[in-house]
């Protein structure tokens, strides 16, 4: 609402990035965080939801998306991204899964890359974000940082550290009218893949593609799907759609 090289390391970053996923923008500026301005106006003839235009995120803002296997065919869950605090970089979100037994907070910066979480801490960001200005054939590249810090699955990652060397290019691929559950929506797609390896052990790679669509009239995402492959096979394939948003 967006990557560890080993198996299950992989899976949990690549969720990481998905589940709050992880999405999108707001340029950085002197004052309070900002929305992203878009090269077309803020809400196009295309917008038809019911769901009003969120040209600055405030508190309370908040998105819902279902998220489904693409490889089982099966819906896996349901949650709500709600933002819970915004300073001049930073924004914070908390992520409720509907049935979970409790909620994730993530943090992220000023273009919806995300900084913090709770398995995952990503520096500068985690490159799922967009950059400024958003127009079709648009390339960007990041270099990141993960460090796994162990708050979660610990059954799996006991007694395990592991950080990441990861290198992301992103492209806007073209702009796309899309209607969800939420609507339909103006939107710019932006394809990503992030290639990364662990850096005590450079031969484990792995590599996560997303492909992501960015509504500026609701600043988020309104639909994204992540894949990752390991040693050339496929090991999750993932795609998240916005069935409701809001302002409180």
């Amino acid at each position: 609402m967006r990557t560890h090289i080993e198996g299950t390391d992989l899976r949990r970053l690549c969720l990481a990035a998905v589940a709050i996923l992880a999405a999108s923008l707001v340029a950085l500026h002197s004052g309070p965080a900002t929305a992203q301005t878009a090269p077309v106006d803020g809400k196009s003839d295309a917008d038809t939801s019911d769901a009003p235009a969120m040209d600055q995120p405030m508190v309370g803002d908040h998105w819902t998306y279902e998220v489904h296997d693409e490889i089982t065919g099966t819906l896996k869950n349901t949650y709500t991204e709600t933002i819970t605090d915004i300073s001049q970089t930073e924004i914070s979100v908390r992520s409720e899964t509907v049935g979970g037994p409790s909620a994730a907070d993530f943090v992220y910066d000023n273009l919806w890359n995300i900084k913090n979480g709770p398995v995952w801490k990503f520096t500068p960001g985690d490159d799922t974000g967009v950059k400024l200005p958003l127009k079709v054939g648009s390339t960007w590249k990041s270099h990141d940082t993960a460090l796994f810090q162990g708050r979660q699955d610990t059954s799996v990652f006991q007694g395990r550290s592991a950080t990441e060397a990861r290198v992301s290019s992103s492209k806007v691929e073209a702009e796309e009218t899309i209607t969800t559950d939420a609507g339909t929506f103006h939107t710019f797609k932006i394809e990503t893949v992030i290639n990364g390896h662990n850096i005590n052990n450079p031969t484990k790679k792995s590599q996560a593609t997303l492909t992501s669509w960015y509504a500026p009239s609701i600043d988020h995402w309104v639909k994204r799907t992540t894949k990752v492959e390991e040693n050339g096979h496929v090991t999750q394939n993932l795609s998240l759609a916005l069935v409701d948003c809001g302002r409180r």
